[in-house]
Parts: structure tokens; C-alpha cells; sequence
């Protein structure tokens, strides 16, 4: 076992890096957002919104390969933010990105039980209580909260057990959804595509606020990047590869959706990719896309929790955060503290019901710009600052590339902010937005406090 500068298992090959980042990209996202993207802005005004937002995604991920190649560092946002700006702004990039993470495994843990309803139908006995109007059931909070114990259990004993169950599930999301492409090709009709936008700008601008977060997971290659046993350019190509491939993905699934589909059944579908597999072949078709889709919640949950814990470890290894989530366990080799506490929030979370689905996207989303644009930051100074740096892969554009990227995440973040299109919603999200600042916040100065004056 090859064992990196921070005491981690350095095992990850070629193909696992890819199947955890696209996995993590693909998620439960493509069954249960497409609705919304379309409900948004139509069904060419959501491809319009994943192309454009896309493109920002793309961009933004040359920026992460060229600092990922140039200091494969366990933790990534962590180790550009530092080296470029210091600790405090470093704490505030890494914890931008943990909240997205968290925002992520606490969406899969609720979305989890939501999906197998559609399976199992006699599911939902045992009224807990009601979030904002929506009912808890105990089973299903039950289900949630056991397989979160379960993922985080296959978390501590290694990056390696994860990273092959990853390529078994992803394997399945891809069979899956080549049943909805062969049913695009088979029934899919353009009439349906009627109306292309609707909501003008105004709704495709809607739309793309929720690209950020259906696209995040190719960041989980910089935060395992320490753990990868590859040439550092090589990690730099796969984690563009793994953008594009998760943008064409998503455009495929848009566009079978939209053929297959008509406006009044996309308006009133909660899940449009599983009833568009109905519509070509029958409730066989809605089940094999169900599992899917089942599969898909796995890859994100999986590969979030593994990004999550390595961010959070690399701040404590940097006395930001208390020492407690640096150990690594003995024998496994993991950040075991780290992915604890991530996989407690995520056993829990099934408890605040189906209606914290949008709130963690949602909260989630402007976590992730924040991130973004610290990272976009960092770029740009160390091309100022340090031109001489070794960068075995260079975004192509440079500087250019660097303002471009900065400018796009900074108009991105703005849609989530009061009478902007995609604005978060009080009190909700914004609490948790600020909870999660505020409680950090003070996390922090604490820790860098008693790190200063020696103390562990």
C-alpha cells in the first residue's frame, strides 16, 4: 500500500476517478430535476440553460485541473485557497464547498426513500410529524437513515472499497438510461418539444441556477486528488473528461424527456424522466429507470461523503478545524472522524421529510459559487504572483480564462439573492445558509486561536 504525505491510501486508478466524479455529477439529478428545469424555462430552454451553464462548468473545471495538477493535494479548494490567499480565506472556500457536499449527502439521504415509493407503493406508515406541510413517515426516515450508516461504514473501511462499488452502481445508471435513449429514438415525436421556452431569458435564467448543482461532483477528484496514483496532468484531463461526459449525459436526458413527453404531462410530473421510460416501454421500462435512479443516489452519496470528509480533513490537518476530524484511521487508512461526522448530519437528515429536497438544492447551489469564486481567485493570483509554478496541465486561455471563469461563478451566486430568479427562500434556506457561516465562523477562530499558541 502506497501511503501519501498526510498518512492516506494512495490507490485510486484511471477508472475510479472517472466513475466517482461522473457518478457523483449524474446522481438522482437527472430523474427528479429534469422536471423542473423544463417546468423553468420549456424543454429547448432547458437544454439552452444546461449548455450555457455548462459551459461555465467546463470553464471552471480547466481552472480546478490546472491547480489539481499543479498541487494534487488532499482537500483541493483547500490547498489553492491557502497557498494563494492565506488561511482565512482558504477556511471560507473549503467551508463553502463542505456545505455544498453536505447539502448533497443530506439531498440523497431524503431523496432515497422518496424514490422507493414509487417501487414499493404500500410505503409510508408511521406519521412522525410535518416539515412545511409535508408529512415524515417513519419507514421511510428509517430507510434513509440506515443506508447513510451503511455508505459511511463502506467510507471508513477505504477509498478503494468505495471507489469499486462506485463503478458496479454506475454501471447500472448507464443501462438505465440507455433505456430512455433507445426509447427517444423508437417514440419520441418533436411535436412534444412544443413550447421550446417558456419564461423568455427570465426562465432560463431560472433554470440555470439549478445547473450548479446538478453538476457538482467533478470537484471530488481535486479533494481525493493526494489519493490518486496517476501523473499529475493525467488527473487534470479526466476531471474535464468527467465534465463533458455528465453535460452530454444530462442533454440526452432533456431531450428524450422532451420527445417523449408533452408539455401537460411534463407540468404535472413529478419525476418526467421516469414517466417519459413509461411512455416508450411501459411500467418495465419506469421500474429499470427507477433503479436507475436508485443507483444514481448511491454514486452521489458515495462520492460526496468521500469528497466532504477529505475537505474537513484537510482543514483540521491545517488547525482550521479541531484535530479531531485529522485522524486517520489506523488500519483503513480514511479521515474516519471526518466521514463520521458527515455521515451523522447525513442519518439524520431523512428526518426533515421530502419537502428539504429544494432547500438543500437550493442552499447548496450558492455554497458552491462561493467555493467557485475563491478557487477562480486563487487561479488568477498565482498566474500573477507565481508564473514560474510548475503546472503539468494549463488551462487553455490563461488569465483570460481565470477572469472569464470569475466573472461567470460571481453572476451565477447572484441569482440565488433577493429578487433574482432562482432567490433563496426565507427563512428556510437562508437559515441555513447563515447557520452554517455563523457556526463555522466562530469553529474557526477558535481553531486558529489555540493553533497559533500551540496547541493541538
Amino acid at each position: 500500500m502506497i501511503i501519501s504525505k498526510h498518512g492516506l491510501s494512495k490507490s485510486l486508478r484511471q477508472v475510479d476517478i472517472l466513475v466517482l466524479s461522473f457518478g457523483a455529477m449524474i446522481g438522482w439529478s437527472w430523474v427528479v430535476l429534469i422536471s423542473q428545469l423544463m417546468q423553468r424555462a420549456g424543454s429547448v430552454g432547458a437544454i439552452v440553460a444546461t449548455l450555457v451553464a455548462g459551459g461555465v462548468i467546463v470553464i471552471i473545471g480547466m481552472i480546478y485541473a490546472e491547480l489539481t495538477a499543479a498541487m494534487p493535494e488532499v482537500g483541493g479548494e483547500h490547498a489553492y485557497s491557502l497557498r494563494a490567499m492565506g488561511k482565512t480565506a482558504s477556511f471560507y472556500c473549503t467551508w463553502s464547498i463542505v456545505f455544498a457536499y453536505i447539502s448533497v449527502v443530506a439531498f440523497e439521504a431524503v431523496a432515497l426513500p422518496s424514490v422507493l415509493t414509487n417501487i414499493f407503493p404500500d410505503m409510508g406508515n408511521g406519521e412522525l410529524w410535518r416539515v412545511n406541510g409535508a408529512i415524515v413517515y417513519l419507514d421511510q426516515a428509517m430507510i434513509g437513515a440506515l443506508v447513510s450508516i451503511l455508505i459511511t461504514w463502506i467510507n471508513i473501511r477505504g477509498v478503494r472499497i468505495a471507489a469499486i462499488i462506485q463503478g458496479v452502481v454506475v454501471a447500472v445508471i448507464v443501462l438505465s438510461g440507455l433505456a430512455l435513449f433507445v426509447g427517444l429514438g423508437a417514440h419520441g415525436d418533436t411535436v412534444n418539444l412544443t413550447p421550446l421556452i417558456v419564461g423568455g431569458g427570465t426562465g432560463i435564467l431560472a433554470a440555470m441556477a439549478l445547473v450548479p448543482f446538478m453538476m457538482v461532483g467533478f470537484d471530488i477528484i481535486p479533494q481525493a486528488a493526494e489519493e490518486i496514483d496517476l501523473p499529475a496532468k493525467k488527473i487534470g484531463q479526466l476531471l474535464v473528461l468527467s465534465i463533458v461526459m455528465a453535460i452530454v449525459w444530462y442533454l440526452l436526458i432533456e431531450l428524450s424527456v422532451g420527445m417523449l413527453l408533452n408539455e401537460e404531462q411534463r407540468s404535472t410530473s413529478e419525476l418526467a424522466t421516469v414517466d417519459a421510460t413509461q411512455a416508450a416501454w411501459g411500467r418495465t421500462g419506469a421500474l429499470i429507470l427507477l433503479l436507475g435512479g436508485v443507483a444514481g443516489i448511491l454514486t452521489s452519496w458515495n462520492g460526496f461523503l468521500l469528497g466532504g470528509s477529505r475537505a474537513l480533513f484537510a482543514m483540521a490537518a491545517s488547525g482550521m478545524l479541531p484535530r479531531f476530524f485529522a485522524k486517520v484511521h489506523p488500519r483503513y487508512k480514511t479521515p474516519v472522524n471526518a466521514i463520521l461526522f458527515i455521515g451523522v448530519l447525513g442519518t439524520l437528515s431523512p428526518f426533515l421529510g421530502r419537502q428539504a429536497l429544494i432547500w438543500f438544492v437550493d442552499a447548496g447551489s450558492l455554497g458552491l459559487m462561493v467555493a467557485y469564486i475563491f478557487v477562480c481567485a486563487s487561479f488568477l493570483y498565482l498566474r500573477y504572483k507565481e508564473p514560474d509554478m510548475t503546472r503539468p496541465f494549463q488551462a487553455p486561455g490563461g488569465k483570460l480564462l481565470g477572469w472569464f471563469g470569475l466573472g461567470a461563478s460571481l453572476m451565477m451566486m447572484s441569482l440565488y439573492f433577493p429578487t433574482m430568479p432562482a432567490a433563496l427562500v426565507w427563512p428556510q434556506e437562508w437559515l441555513m445558509v447563515i447557520l452554517w457561516f455563523a457556526g463555522g465562523s466562530l469553529v474557526y477562530f477558535y481553531s486558529h486561536k489555540k493553533s497559533k499558541q500551540g496547541f493541538d
